[in-house]
């Protein structure tokens, strides 16, 4: 009796059990997803493609000569990598020009100060601005010495603590010094690790709040300058920047695709940002990201793979001064092409080529799992976890708009070290690692782009 009734207990949870969904991915995937990952991790097309463009070109900061002559390199060379089309996608941009710039501390002693004007701010006066400092570690802190502030510099020293929290005092900071009347701004770089290297990024401004000038000094001269000015030592610095904005100038988006062959309407776009800052060689920020989504397509150009779906790479211009790049294709996409409800899903690499994890995405449970299953793939290297929340700058557009968005997830942990830096230069990188970031968003987009049915928003 006992036996009987373990039967029938057994047989209930056996009808009550949840039934195994059945597997989205063929073999057949899985065979194409171990040939891209054994053809990237083998080649050196890419990074010999990425060194290059950085000892050849160098910065890439919109509206220079380097980056429309880059932009020309890629586009002639994509010429060969078999693609069904390429063209490129005209782009206003800014066009700020940092020029001659210099920071000295006066007193209580002298001495250089290695500094970076922060990108759109304006320049001093033809013979610089020399004033006392007042301290302060936030907004806060300048409120309430709000009345100690008319006529001087104000030094932010915020320590790093997250770059979405830290970075208010470059965006923000010259508008904040400015409301108190000060007469210039500085802030302790956005990272938390310092050798004498200033990190630039972009500013803001107020159009009812003076512009005063903007600059970023190092974690080193911030802690000197707080240490003085904690013993109450008076402190005085000559500010000299020649920055200055002139008329925008036009760039480009570059746009290559693989067709589709079952659903040609229906894309999946995957890139990074081209563009870069005036110093380093903008290899990790994004040149590398850039590279990497485009050898992810070549790939299955060369393993003659074609997908359901449309694959479309693009390499989004003038990220760093204001995303007009991606707000530019995001317009097109909406106005012109007017295929935004068929872009399947954007993918974005702007965190750098370090050791990848995965992916964020944003999206749809039911997406998350089918993504989480073509993860399973890449357990060879290691590279295919998907978090929930994740994306990019230049897709951002699109995700606002409803499409799924997912972001390469690398080891950051020396991403912020390098950032905007005249230090983000190739060294910094490892050809494995970016390998298999290659790898890794080649599987997803190729696996996404074949799918029976379309991934589901």
């Amino acid at each position: 009796m006992k036996y009987l009734l373990f039967l029938i207990f057994a047989f209930l949870l056996l009808l009550n059990a949840p039934i195994q969904s059945q597997s989205v991915l063929t073999n057949d995937h899985r065979e194409k997803a171990r040939q891209l990952i054994e053809l990237a991790m083998e080649s050196d097309l890419a990074w010999d493609r990425l060194t290059y463009m950085a000892d050849t070109y160098g910065p890439r900061f919109p509206g220079t000569e380097n980056l429309e002559r880059s932009i020309d390199w890629i586009v002639e060379t994509m010429e060969e990598d078999g693609f069904d089309r390429i063209w490129t996608q005209p782009v206003m941009v800014p066009n700020w020009k940092r020029n001659e710039e210099s920071a000295t501390l006066l007193s209580p002693r002298k001495k250089d100060l290695p500094m970076l004007g922060l990108g759109g701010s304006v320049g001093t006066p033809g013979e610089g601005i020399a004033a006392e400092v007042i301290v302060v570690k936030n907004f806060e802190e300048l409120k309430q010495k709000s009345d100690q502030v008319a006529g001087k510099i104000v030094l932010f020293n915020a320590e790093f603590t997250s770059y979405g929290r830290t970075v208010q005092y470059r965006t923000n900071g010259a508008i904040e010094a400015a409301k108190h009347g000060a007469v210039a701004s500085l802030i302790r770089s956005v990272t938390p690790y310092s050798m004498q290297t200033p990190h630039t990024g972009v500013m803001y401004y107020d159009d009812e709040v003076k512009k005063i000038p903007h600059a970023a000094i190092t974690i080193e001269d911030a802690m000197l300058i707080q240490r003085l000015y904690d013993r109450g030592e008076t402190i005085e610095v000559h500010l000299e920047m020649n920055a200055e904005t002139l008329p925008d100038a036009e760039s480009r988006n570059i746009i290559a695709e693989i067709e589709g062959t079952d659903f040609p309407d229906e894309i999946i776009v995957l890139g990074g940002h081209i563009d870069s800052w005036d110093v380093g060689e903008g290899v990790m920020d994004d040149g590398g990201g850039s590279i990497a989504a485009w050898e992810a397509v070549r790939l299955m150009n060369e393993l003659g793979i074609k997908p359901k779906r449309t694959i479309r790479v693009v390499l989004w211009t003038s990220e760093e001064v204001g995303i007009q790049g991606g707000n530019e294709y995001h317009r097109w996409v909406k106005e012109e092409e007017r295929s935004l409800d068929n872009h399947v899903l954007a993918m974005e690499s702007d965190a750098g080529v370090f050791d990848p994890i995965g992916f964020g995405f944003s999206g749809s449970d039911k997406a998350y799992n089918i993504l989480s299953e073509i993860g399973i793939m890449l357990q060879s290297i290691e590279s295919g976890k998907v978090s929930k929340g994740g994306g990019g700058a230049d897709i951002g557009p699109l995700m606002r708009d409803g499409v799924p968005g997912m972001g390469l997830v690398v080891d950051g942990s020396r991403y912020f070290w390098y950032h905007h830096t005249a230090a983000d230069t190739m060294d910094k990188l490892d050809k494995e690692d970016f390998n298999e970031c290659v790898a890794t968003m080649a599987v997803f987009a190729y696996a996404v782009a074949d799918l029976e049915e379309r991934l589901p928003r």
